[in-house]
């Protein structure tokens, strides 16, 4: 089981892991092992989080997930294939707990008058030095 809040957590069947070559650090030991992780949850039918996790997990995750909504998340930074496993499975439950988080509602708000007053006193001192930079007329 894998803790992501103190009230949430993952059963670790819903994870699968796929080991590939990595393509980062490690010299010639690179192209004999299969050090990089490929780690997929399904999120959409996963019974552990609740649909509004869900739907703010969808956004947060953006092309990390899939249209099936399977999160896929490749980590190849380190040469040992337990560091890559842990490090994916980190980055997994950091963005699960970053959907945990529930937006506060924004609340609209009016300009004060006088910033207001401050934004078209910008505006007409704008407007001035732009005026001056034209060709004298005939009465200057």
């Amino acid at each position: 089981m894998i803790r992501v809040t103190d009230s949430l957590s993952i059963e670790e069947d819903e994870l699968s892991e796929k080991f590939v070559r990595a393509s980062g650090p490690g010299g010639q030991h690179v192209n004999t092992s299969s050090s990089a992780v490929e780690l997929r949850f399904d999120a959409m039918a996963s019974p552990s989080l609740p649909d509004e996790v869900k739907e703010r997990l969808s956004r947060i995750a953006g092309q990390r997930m899939n249209q099936e909504g399977v999160i896929v998340i490749f980590a190849q930074s380190h040469r040992s294939q337990e560091m890559n496993r842990q490090d994916a499975r980190e980055r997994l439950v950091e963005l699960i707990e970053q959907a945990t988080h529930r937006p506060k509602p924004r609340k609209k708000t009016r300009p004060t008058y006088a910033s207001k007053l401050k934004r078209l006193e910008g505006k007409s001192k704008r407007s001035g030095v732009k005026a001056m930079r034209g060709r004298p007329g005939r009465d200057d």
